[in-house]
This record gives structure tokens, sequence and C-alpha cells, in this order.
């Protein structure tokens, strides 16, 4: 299908982010521009240092950049407050990290109806339930995270980040704390959701592999996303 018949899910315009380092000032990134279509799969190789989990910060609005713009589903995330960017990032956006980032005192079925009832929706119980059934793990429900091995917490979050629908998933390094037979199995999982549910997914990742699966492929060097 044709880029421009479909939604601009997320778009950037001339986006900035500049540090002041013991030495002086540090530009991480330069008028970078970037247009992500609805159910399209993207992904951001790059160094590490090279500033791709910063970027994927402001592509969620968890930070403002220096300069320039992003906007999510059409809304202007850097013309909002924190309160209105939070509001929007749980209605549209889910977010699996490297580092699961599950609540330890949460059992599995909890962690999961937890951005649902953040949101008022009703059936947050059963919806996780269904959640953590569609990744296997359907037998953890009233486990704890230090119960679970690392690739069911991933299997955890992948759920927490599914169970709403999101129109965009973001990923920083989803498979980087796991070992390479169990990442690969949840790398199926995620293309396989997001397959399934239409969502848009942005992942930044140091593994040419997995990011060769993305529809897309972007690496960012000295400040520019470029071809990879």
């Amino acid at each position: 299908m044709a880029e421009d018949s479909r939604r601009v899910v997320l778009e950037t315009e001339a986006l900035g982010m500049v540090f002041q380092g013991p030495g002086g000032e540090i530009r991480l990134f330069d008028g970078l521009d970037l247009s992500i279509c609805s159910g399209e799969s993207l992904a951001i190789l790059g160094a590490s240092g090279s500033g791709k989990s910063t970027l994927l910060g402001l592509l969620a609005g968890l930070d403002l950049p220096s300069h320039g713009r992003v906007s999510l589903l059409g809304t202007d995330l850097t013309a909002l407050g924190e309160d209105a960017r939070a509001r929007l990032r749980g209605q549209s956006l889910g977010f699996v990290f490297q580092a699961f980032h599950l609540l330890a005192g949460l059992t599995a079925r909890e962690n999961v109806m937890l951005p649902l009832e953040l949101a008022g929706e009703d059936g947050a119980g059963a919806r996780a339930e269904a959640a953590l059934t569609q990744v296997g793990l359907e037998h953890r429900l009233g486990h704890y995270p230090r119960q679970l091995s690392g690739g069911e917490q991933q299997r955890v979050a992948i759920a927490r980040a599914f169970v709403a629908k999101p129109a965009l998933l973001l990923a920083d390094e989803p498979t980087g704390n796991l070992d390479e037979e169990t990442g690969h199995r949840v790398a199926d999982l995620l293309f396989h959701l997001n397959r399934e549910s239409g969502t848009t997914l942005v992942m930044v990742t140091h593994d040419p592999q997995l990011a060769s699966r993305c529809d897309r492929v972007l690496r960012l060097e000295h400040g520019r996303l470029v071809a990879a």
C-alpha cells in the first residue's frame, strides 16, 4: 500500500536535542524529520550513545525536545503539558522496555490490568487475562515478577503494552536482556501481535537481524536518520 494512502500516526519536524556537558554543548541530533504511517513497522539502529533511547523517549512524549515538534495522531505533543501528554499516551501508546519495568508488588494479571485501570476502562481483569493467554501465560496470572523468568517477564510486558490496543507501540531493545533463543521467541510474539492488531511499531535496537524483520530500517548516525 502506498504510504500516502495511510494515516500518519507519528511525525517529527526539525526535531533537535541539545545537552550541556562538562566540555560545552552536546548536540545529540538536530533537524530530524520522520513520518510513520498506520500499520508500519520501523526499526531504528544505532551504536550505543547515538541517542536511540533518547529519541524514543521524545517520540513517546516522555521528554521534550530542545526544538522542533513531535505529533502523535495529529496532536502536537510538544505543545501539551505533562498531564495532557500522559493522557494521550494512555489512550494511544504502548511501550515495551528492555528492563521490563514490571511492578514487583503486582501479579502478572495486575501488571497488565494497570494501564486499563488508570484509563478508567471497564473489564480490566478479563481483558488482562485474555492478553496473558494470548502470550501463553494463562498459567502465570497470579505469579509475581520475581517468580517469572526473563522471557516470561517480557511476555507480561508485551501483554501490558498491547492490552489497550494502542495505535502505536514503541519498543526499546525488547530482546536486549534475553538469551538468544528466548529473544527469538519474544520477537516472534511481538511481530505476530503487531500484525494481528494492526498497531504501528517503532523499535530501537542494535541488532540488525531483529531490525530486518521490520518494514523499514533507519540508522541514527551523527544526529541524522539515514537509510540502513
